[in-house]
C-alpha cells in the first residue's frame, strides 16, 4: 500500500511561502541556472526577433519592394506591344530598362547601375531624397542621383553630369529606394532617370547589355499574381520573359535571410543545449547543499512530493527571472544587430517586438531547464532522510522511472517546436539527433572511463593513485565532466569549422587576383580604337576583348530526350546556372582560366555542327556528359548546340568566366558587344585611362575593380562579424558549462581536499590532482569532439548551406587547444576555494 502522507501534499501556496523563504533574492547557488537561459533565451530571442521582422517586411511590403504586384524581364529588349497590351488588361503598367553606364563630370567618373522609368514609376511607395522630398519619375533632362556617386564626382543638387554622353541636371540625392531590394547586384550605385535617356544616350544598340523591367499594379488587389504569371506563360511560352510577383519579390534576400536564420538559431539551440548542461550541474550543486535543509524538511513530516513542489518552484522562479531578462536583453539588441547588419540585411527593422519569437525563446528555455533540472530533482525527493544524511558516504542514484517522464516530454516537446520553426526540418532534425548521439556517447565515454579507471592497476605513487581514485570512486563526478567538457569542446570545434568553411566560401567569391578595368558594351566595330587608346594611356598592359551576350539555359541533356529547365520543380543550388539569363560567349581557342578536362575543344575554322564548352562542376550537378547538348535562348531565339569539351574554371580570377563558351558559328550572328578585361603593369599609373575611356566611348561602362572588390570586402566583413557574434554566444555557453561542471562538483571535492589534508597532502599536491584529472578528462574528450564537432559542421555547410566543406584544420586545432587550455584554467580557479577551506570547520558542516 502507498503511504497516506504520499497521497496528500502541501498546497501549492504553502509550498510557494517555504520556498520563497528558503529563496535568496539574489538567488544564490541558482545564478548559473540564471546566466545560462539568459544566454541562450537572449540569443534565440534577438535571432528570431530579427529575423521573423525582416521577414515579415518582406511579406507585408512585397508591392513596395518589387514595385508591383508582377514583373516580367528580358535581357536586350523591351516587351512588344502584344505582350505589353496582354499586360495592361491586369492595370496600370510601368516599363522600365536597367543597365550599367559610366556618369562623368570632367576627368571624374563613376559607374553606375542606371535605371530608367516612365512617368508611372513607382506603383508602389514613393523614392525618397536626402533632402526629405518624396518623388517618382524624375522631369526630362534630370537624373535623381546616389550620394556615393555624387561625391565621387564632387557634384551637388543643380550640377550637370554626363550619362552615356549626354548631359543631365541632378535633381537630388537618393536617400531611400523602396525596390533596391528587388534590383540585385550592380556594378555602381544607382542612378534614375527617364525613360528615353538610354536610346538616346545610344546604349540600347542592338547587342547592348541591358534589361528592361515592365510592372504591373493589379486593378483588382485581390487578383491572384499567380494566376496571372500563368496565364502569361500559357500565352507567350514560359522562356518568353523571367517573371517575379509581390509574394517572393527579393527570391535571393529572402533565402539568404531564412537560412541564415536558421544557422543562427541552430547556433542558439546548441548554446540553450550547452548551457542546460550547465543547468543540471547548478541545480545539483544547488540542491546538494541543501541536502541538510531537504532532510530536515522530511524528518518534520515533509513528504518527497512536497519536496518536489518546494524545489521545484525555486528553479522554476529562477528559469523565469532568467528568462525573462534574456527576453528584455533579445528586444534591445534586436536594433543594434539590425543596423550593424544593414548592408547586408537592407531592410528598416526599427524597434520590434515579436511575440511569435519571444514565445518560441521562452519556452525553448523553460523546456531546456525541466529536461536537465528534472534528474537531480527527482534525486531529492526520492530518498529518506537517513540517506539523504549520508549522501557524501552513500551518494545517491534516483531511479530512472522518477525523471524518465518529464525529460522525455520536455524532450518531445522541444523537438516538435524546433521541426515546427525549421526553414528545413530534415536539417534541424539531423542537428537535433547528432545532439542527441553526442550527449548518449559521451556518457557511454564517461562510463568507460569509470571502469576502466576502476581495472587498472594501482600506481605506487599516492597522489596518482588518488587521482585514478576519483575518476571511479562511489560519488565521482566524472560522467558529468565527461558530458559537460565533451559538448563544450565539441561546440568549439563545431563553431570554428562552420565559421572558418563559411570565410572560406565567402573569401572565395571575393578573387585574390583582379584586372585593373572591366569594360561592359565595347562597340564590335570600334575594337581597334578601343586597342590603340589603352596602348596610349596605359603603355605595356593586358587587354582581353571577349564577345559578350546574355541568354537562358532552356533545355538539356541526350538529344531525343532533353530535360526542359521549365518542367523542373526544383533546381539544385550547384546548376544556379539554371535560373534566369546568363552570360554567353564564343571562342576560336580555349578561354583563359580555362581547362579541358574532357572532350575536345573544336578547330579554328569549326564549320560543322554548333558546338558548346561546359563548366564540369555545372555539367556535372544536372548530369551533363561529352555528346548531349544544350539549347539557350538568346534575343526570343532558340539555339542548340552540342557538348563537345567539358572545362574546370579558375574562379579565383575576376576575368571572364563563362559557364557555356560556344564555337563562333553558334552566335557570331547574333547582335552583341564585347566586354574587356584592362590589367596596367605595376607601378603604371591609371590616373589617365578611365576619362579617357569615358570620352572615347561613352556608351560603355568602365568599371575600377579595385572600389568593386573593397565593397565586397566590405560586405564580407559584416557577414563574418555576425558569424562570430553567433560564435561568441556559444562560447559564452560552453564556459558557462565549464562553471556549471567545477559547482557540481564542489561539494564532494570539499570532503576529499579536507580528509587529504588531514592526512598530510600538501596544497600543490591537492591542485596537481585536481589539473591531472581534468587534464586526462579533457586529453581524451579532444579526439572525440574534433570528429563529432567537425561532422555537425560539415551537416550544417553542406546541407543547410549548400556550400564546399573548406574547414581550416590549424584554426580548428587552435580553438580546440585554446578550449583545453580554459578547462585547465577553469578547474584551476574552481579549485582554489577548496584549497582554502579549513579542515575543522569544513568537518563540523559535513
Amino acid at each position: 500500500m502507498p503511504d497516506p502522507r504520499e497521497t496528500s501534499a502541501l498546497p501549492w501556496t504553502t509550498a510557494w511561502k517555504l520556498a520563497r523563504r528558503d529563496l535568496s533574492a539574489r538567488f544564490r547557488g541558482l545564478r548559473l541556472l540564471l546566466v545560462c537561459l539568459f544566454l541562450g533565451v537572449g540569443a534565440l530571442a534577438a535571432i528570431g526577433t530579427l529575423t521573423g521582422s525582416i521577414e515579415r517586411e518582406l511579406t507585408t511590403r512585397g508591392r513596395e519592394v518589387l514595385g508591383g504586384d508582377i514583373e516580367l524581364r528580358t535581357w536586350q529588349r523591351s516587351l512588344s506591344q502584344e505582350e505589353l497590351s496582354a499586360l495592361a488588361r491586369y492595370g496600370r503598367v510601368s516599363p522600365g530598362l536597367r543597365l550599367q553606364a559610366i556618369a562623368r563630370k570632367g576627368d571624374l567618373t563613376a559607374p553606375v547601375a542606371l535605371k530608367a522609368v516612365d512617368a508611372n514609376w513607382p506603383l508602389y511607395g514613393k523614392l525618397e531624397l536626402k533632402d526629405g522630398r518624396k518623388v517618382g519619375a524624375p522631369p526630362a533632362g534630370v537624373v535623381w542621383l546616389s550620394e556615393g556617386t555624387a561625391a565621387r564626382l564632387g557634384v551637388k543638387p543643380g550640377d550637370t553630369v554626363s550619362l552615356g554622353g549626354v548631359d543631365q541636371k541632378v535633381g537630388g540625392l537618393i536617400a531611400s529606394d523602396p525596390e533596391k531590394l528587388s534590383e540585385g547586384f550592380a556594378l555602381g550605385d544607382a542612378a534614375i532617370s527617364t525613360l528615353d535617356l538610354p536610346e538616346r544616350a545610344g546604349l540600347t544598340q542592338p547587342g547592348a547589355m541591358y534589361r528592361s523591367a515592365t510592372r504591373v499594379k493589379f486593378t483588382d488587389p485581390a487578383r491572384d499574381p499567380d494566376g496571372a504569371i500563368k496565364a502569361l506563360d500559357k500565352r507567350f511560352g514560359d522562356d518568353a520573359f523571367e517573371t517575379r510577383t509581390r509574394k517572393a519579390a527579393s527570391p535571393s534576400t529572402e533565402r539568404f535571410v531564412s537560412r541564415m536564420g536558421q544557422f543562427l538559431t541552430l547556433v542558439g539551440l546548441a548554446a540553450l543545449v550547452i548551457a542546460g548542461i550547465g543547468i543540471g550541474g547548478g541545480v545539483s550543486s544547488y540542491l546538494e547543499a541543501r541536502r541538510t535543509s531537504i532532510a530536515t524538511l522530511k524528518v518534520l513530516g515533509a513528504t518527497s512530493r512536497d519536496i518536489a513542489r518546494i524545489y521545484l518552484l525555486q528553479v522554476g522562479a529562477a528559469a523565469l527571472v532568467g528568462s525573462l531578462a534574456g527576453l528584455v536583453a533579445g528586444v534591445l539588441v534586436t536594433p543594434l544587430l539590425a543596423g550593424a547588419l544593414g548592408a547586408l540585411l537592407p531592410v528598416d527593422t526599427g524597434f520590434t517586438v515579436s511575440p511569435g519569437a519571444l514565445l518560441t525563446a521562452a519556452a525553448y528555455g523553460l523546456l531546456v531547464a525541466l529536461i536537465f533540472a528534472a534528474p537531480p530533482l527527482a534525486k531529492a525527493r526520492s530518498f529518506p532522510a537517513m540517506a539523504l544524511m549520508r549522501a557524501q558516504v552513500s551518494p545517491l542514484a534516483a531511479r530512472r522511472r522518477a525523471w524518465l517522464l518529464p525529460v522525455g516530454l520536455g524532450l518531445a516537446a522541444m523537438t516538435a517546436l524546433a521541426l515546427l520553426n525549421a526553414a528545413q526540418p530534415l536539417v534541424t532534425l539531423g542537428f537535433l539527433g547528432g545532439a542527441a548521439l553526442m550527449l548518449a556517447l559521451l556518457a557511454l565515454i564517461g562510463l568507460g572511463i569509470r571502469r576502466l579507471a576502476a581495472r587498472l592497476p594501482r600506481p605506487r605513487d599516492p597522489m596518482l593513485r588518488a587521482g585514478l581514485a576519483n575518476l571511479h570512486r562511489p560519488g565521482a563526478q566524472t560522467g558529468a565532466l565527461v558530458t559537460a567538457l565533451g559538448f563544450g569542446l565539441s561546440a568549439f570545434v563545431l563553431i570554428a569549422a562552420v565559421q572558418t568553411s563559411l570565410d572560406a566560401n565567402i573569401r572565395r567569391t571575393v578573387p585574390a587576383r583582379a584586372p585593373d578595368f572591366f569594360v561592359l558594351d565595347v562597340p564590335k566595330d570600334k575594337a581597334g580604337e578601343f586597342r590603340d587608346v589603352v596602348a596610349r594611356e596605359a603603355p605595356g598592359s593586358t587587354l582581353q576583348m571577349v564577345p559578350n551576350m546574355r541568354g537562358r539555359i532552356l533545355a538539356y541533356g541526350p538529344k531525343d530526350r532533353m530535360t526542359r529547365v521549365s518542367d523542373l520543380k526544383d533546381i539544385p543550388e550547384d546548376a544556379w546556372a539554371l535560373k534566369g539569363e546568363r552570360g554567353l560567349t564564343y571562342s576560336v581557342g580555349v578561354p583563359q582560366g580555362s581547362t579541358v578536362t574532357s572532350g575536345r575543344w573544336w578547330p579554328e575554322f569549326h564549320r560543322g555542327e554548333p558546338l558548346v564548352s561546359v563548366d564540369e562542376k555545372f555539367a556535372q550537378t544536372v548530369g551533363l556528359k561529352v555528346g548531349d547538348y544544350v539549347t539557350v535562348g538568346l534575343l526570343g531565339v532558340e539555339r542548340t548546340a552540342r557538348v563537345a569539351a567539358l572545362r574546370r574554371i579558375d574562379w579565383d580570377t575576376l576575368g571572364f568566366n563563362f559557364v557555356l563558351v560556344f564555337s563562333p558559328n553558334a552566335l557570331a550572328d547574333a547582335p552583341h558587344n564585347l566586354a574587356a578585361t584592362i590589367e596596367v603593369p605595376r607601378g603604371k599609373s591609371t590616373a589617365g585611362l578611365l576619362p579617357r575611356l569615358a570620352r572615347a566611348f561613352p556608351s560603355s561602362s568602365v568599371i575600377e575593380t579595385g572600389t568593386l572588390l573593397r565593397d565586397a570586402r566590405d560586405l564580407l566583413d559584416q557577414m563574418t562579424l555576425a558569424i562570430l557574434a553567433a560564435a561568441s554566444v556559444a562560447v559564452l555557453a560552453g564556459l558557462a558549462v565549464l562553471l556549471g561542471a567545477i559547482a557540481a562538483a564542489r561539494a564532494s571535492r570539499t570532503y576529499d581536499n579536507v580528509i587529504l589534508r588531514v592526512l598530510g597532502a600538501s596544497r600543490g599536491q591537492l591542485l596537481l590532482l585536481q589539473v591531472a584529472e581534468y587534464g586526462l578528462i579533457a586529453a581524451v574528450l579532444a579526439v572525440v569532439a574534433l570528429g563529432a564537432g567537425s561532422a555537425m559542421a560539415w551537416a550544417v555547410i553542406v546541407k543547410l548551406f549548400a556550400f564546399e566543406w573548406m574547414p581550416d584544420w590549424p584554426r580548428i586545432l587552435a580553438v580546440l587547444g585554446a578550449g583545453i587550455v580554459l578547462i585547465l584554467t577553469f578547474a584551476l580557479a574552481g579549485s582554489l576555494p577548496l584549497l582554502r577551506a579549513k579542515p575543522a570547520s569544513a568537518l563540523r558542516e559535513l
